[in-house]
Parts: structure tokens; sequence; C-alpha cells
């Protein structure tokens, strides 16, 4: 692999990082760049994307926290469900087809650029009022989502929490702790069905939390209007390239 190619994944990293800690949305470009960049498997991208969250979440909840930005009475509910949603998104998988994978990557990360353009709903400053049991769902869903495709926690559960009225620096607080038991156990339920590639998966994660430091900072100083159109153009160019690609290998 070549300096120049390893330079353009750091880089690749740094931005995904940045997004991930400014708007909780970013993971989504990670798979693809490990994909088509680095040329490893869909498979083991996937896997090692998800044991890189694990370092992303611990430093994106550390930044939020410390601004007081992460409600964790409704955090705790979520990991709760993201825990057994994660592993048994990483037991289904290893045992799907890379092409339906990568379709669903795509149509995910194509989804969510629509969703990023579309003007922010009416929030309710209590986070919606979210039961316990509707919380747990919502993690469980986003657990197994975000494993089965590697695009982490905050892809899924940001816009669905934007949806349902949370404030958006509450919804991106609770997408950066719901990271960690994710990746955790996602991570355990890759290395019984598959492969993680700790080497890189490391080496992405130096990149990554530096991003994810900065994205943090920059939520809580600048509008989330300006950010949040800059990730749906990239999202919508991400997407509809993967999505070209899987239909180009389908038929």
């Amino acid at each position: 692999m070549s300096v120049g190619v390893l330079a353009f994944a750091g880089l690749v990293a740094v931005v995904v990082g940045i997004l991930i800690g400014a708007i909780g949305i970013g993971g989504v470009l990670l798979v693809p760049m490990l994909t088509y960049v680095l040329g490893i498997s869909i498979h083991v991208a996937i896997a090692t994307a998800m044991f890189s969250y694990l370092f992303t979440g611990l430093v994106g909840a550390f930044e939020y926290a410390r601004r007081g930005s992460v409600n964790w009475s409704k955090g705790l509910w979520l990991c709760l469900g993201g825990m057994p949603g994660g592993y048994l998104g990483a037991m289904t998988a290893w045992s799907t087809p890379g092409v339906v994978l990568e379709a669903v990557i795509g149509t995910l990360v194509f989804v969510s650029g629509l969703q990023a353009l579309r003007p922010a709903p009416q929030q309710d400053a209590q986070g919606g009022q979210l039961k316990v049991p509707t919380l747990v769902l919502i993690g469980l869903f986003t657990g197994f989502a975000s494993a089965i495709t590697g695009t982490g926690g905050p892809l899924v559960l940001v816009p669905l929490l934007l949806w349902l009225k949370v404030p958006a620096l509450m919804a991106v607080g609770l997408s950066q702790i719901i990271q960690i038991p994710i990746a955790l156990l996602a991570t355990g339920g890759n290395l019984t069905f598959g492969h993680v590639d700790f080497t890189l998966g490391l080496f992405l994660s130096a990149i990554l939390v530096g991003g994810v430091v900065i994205g943090a900072r920059v939520a809580h100083q600048v509008s989330r209007n300006t950010l949040k159109r800059i990730i749906a153009v990239a999202l919508l160019i991400t997407g509809g390239a993967m999505l070209a690609r899987t239909a180009s290998l389908a038929f």
C-alpha cells in the first residue's frame, strides 16, 4: 500500500472524525473509503470501522459531557438497547452477501443526505418526552443497523431523534455515547463470526479522535445548518456512487 494512499485515507479519516464530532453523521464515509480506496473486503471494512468507533465514542462522549450536552438518563436506556442490537447486527453482517451490504449502506447514505437537506423540525426542549421502552427500542434498532452497515450509531440515531423532536445538540450528544456499547458488542460479534483488522483500526482511531475533538468544538460554536448542508452534499454523492456501483455489479 503506497504512502499516497495511506495519506489520502488519513485525510478522509480526519474529515470523518470532524463530522462525527460536529453533527454525528460521518461514519458513513469510512466503510466506502476502506473498501474503494484501500481495497479491503466490505465485511472486514465494516468490522474494522466498528472497532474504531469505540474510541470516537469515548472521546466524543467526553467532549460533549464536559460541555453539558449529554442527557445521561436517556443515554443509559439507549445504550441498553444498543448492546444486543450491535451483537446481532455483527452476526447478521457476516452472513450477508457483500453486494447486499453495499446496497444497504448506499441507500442509507443517500437517504441520510436527503434527510440532512430537510428543514429541522420543531424541537422539544425536553427531548420529545420519550418513554423508556421507546428509548430501548430505538437503541436496539440503532445498534443493529449500525453494526450491519459499519456506519456507527450517530448516522442512525441523529436523524431519528431529530424526527422525534429531540434538540439537535442533545441528539448529537446521545449519539456520541451510544457508539461505545455498540462498538464493543459489535466487535465481540465480529471476532466470533469473522475478522477485525486491529492494526488498521488503531491507525484510523488515532486520526478519527483528533477529528472528533475538533468537530465537537465546531458543533458548539457555529451554525448547525451550514454543517448539515455540507454533509448532505457529501452523503448524496457517496450514496449515489455506491448505489451506482452495486447496480453495475448486480446487472
